[in-house]
C-alpha cells in the first residue's frame, strides 16, 4: 500500500496534495516508515495525540481521506492499491 501511495503521489503531485498522517507514533518511527517506503516526496505529520485522526473520523490504519476543492470529504478505510487509488483521485479531480 505505501509503495502505491508513493508511486501515485509522484504522478499526481501537480493536481493533488498528499499529506501523510502517522497515527500516534513518535516522529522517529514516522521518519523510518517514510524512508523505508520512499514516501519523502510529500509532507507528513506525526499525529502523536490522535487529534488529526479524530477530526477526520479515522479510527485505524490504513485509511484515506479525500477532500475536494469544495471541502467535501470522502473517507476510505482499508488499503488501496495503485489502480484503486488512481480511481479515487480521478473522482476527486472531477468533482
Amino acid at each position: 500500500m505505501a509503495p502505491a501511495v508513493a508511486e501515485v503521489e509522484a504522478q499526481y503531485e501537480d493536481d493533488v496534495r498528499f499529506i501523510g498522517v502517522s497515527g500516534q507514533a513518535d516522529t522517529a518511527e514516522m521518519q523510518e516508515f517514510v524512508d523505508e517506503f520512499g514516501m519523502g516526496g510529500f509532507e507528513h505529520v506525526a499525529d502523536i495525540s490522535g487529534r488529526v485522526w479524530a477530526a477526520f473520523g479515522v479510527a485505524a490504519q490504513p485509511s484515506y481521506v479525500f477532500i475536494n476543492d469544495n471541502g467535501e470529504m470522502r473517507r476510505h478505510v482499508g488499503g488501496l492499491g495503485t489502480d484503486e487509488l488512481e480511481a479515487e483521485l480521478a473522482r476527486l479531480i472531477d468533482t
